[in-house]
């Protein structure tokens, strides 16, 4: 199968040359996605709604993909600050919920002070 790539044509992609997913053999990689609009290149200080943009664009990008949130079978999720992952529990319980996929949290620094969650997907089709 031929390797497919998916953009959402943020500065960051093109700028840093990554693709927001990679789809090869049924397996679908969504790059490490964080609460940025990119439509309009804007996010909010609130790490909740942070979270919430994060499903918007990582969706987006699984349905292009041909797969859906319910096909995650992995998520990392990466937070500069540890404490504030509580917080965005039920954001994550509202569409991980019934789904339940191999989870792992680290905290590290991201690449703008202004992101406070970054998440990463891998689904497989079918």
């Amino acid at each position: 199968m031929e390797r497919r790539l998916i953009s959402s044509n943020s500065d960051f992609e093109n700028k840093i040359g990554y693709s927001r997913a990679v789809v090869k053999n049924g397996w679908v990689f969504v790059s490490g996605t964080t609460g940025y609009n990119y439509e309009t290149m804007r996010i909010s200080d609130d790490i909740v709604e942070q979270t919430e943009q994060c499903f918007v664009n990582i969706i987006k990008a699984l349905e292009e993909a041909g797969v859906s949130l319910k096909d995650t079978v992995r998520v990392t999720y990466i937070l500069p600050e540890a404490k504030d992952f509580e917080a965005c529990w039920p954001v994550l319980n509202k569409y991980f919920g019934h789904i339940k996929p191999a989870a792992t949290m680290f905290s590290a620094g991201l690449a703008d002070d202004k992101m406070k969650i970054e998440i990463q997907i891998t689904a497989l089709k079918g």
